[in-house]
């Protein structure tokens, strides 16, 4: 990763930047300055820099799903009847417009999808698969997986 970074003109002082705005993008110019033994105009300039070359993609705050409700985390794997182009794209269109779909990836395979769901409850599950992923066209089978355990979640990608 530092080599692929490197070899796209950024340096070691850019990946310190990225590892520390991973870890809290709220941190303050003049704090990331510190840690990073720049001037606050030279880390503002490079995070600007950054962001422009679509490294920093967006800021987020990260929720705790089960504060704000959401008990329940599953994956759900989708068997498509057909790859047909159409087929392909009302399921993404479908995926896209749904709230509690936080991730959703084509894969090669077994299955032909899978999804990273939040819901509240047992009855909510029930209805998200009956009503909202059994009424896209070309879905032909759904197997869901409940998480018992979170034992690790991170946004921060490796750098070094």
């Amino acid at each position: 990763m530092k080599k692929l970074l490197q070899e796209s003109g950024f340096d070691d002082l850019d990946r310190a930047i990225l590892e520390e705005l991973q870890a809290n993008c709220q941190i303050s110019n003049a704090d990331l300055a510190r840690k990073i033994h720049l001037s606050q105009p030279a880390i503002h300039n490079r995070i600007k820099r950054l962001e422009k070359k679509g490294v920093i993609q967006r800021y987020a705050a990260i929720l705790d799903r089960d504060v704000v409700g959401y008990e329940w985390m599953c994956f759900i794997h989708i068997t498509m009847s057909s790859h047909s182009p159409e087929h392909m794209e009302a399921f993404e269109a479908a995926a896209r417009e749904m709230p509690e779909v936080l991730e959703c990836h084509r894969l090669s395979g077994e299955y032909d999808a899978l999804m990273k769901v939040v819901i509240r409850h047992r009855e909510e599950l029930d209805q998200f698969i009956k009503n909202r992923l059994n009424a896209i066209a070309g879905v032909a089978r759904i197997h869901t997986s409940l998480v018992l355990n979170e034992i690790k979640a991170t946004t921060e990608l490796p750098l070094k």
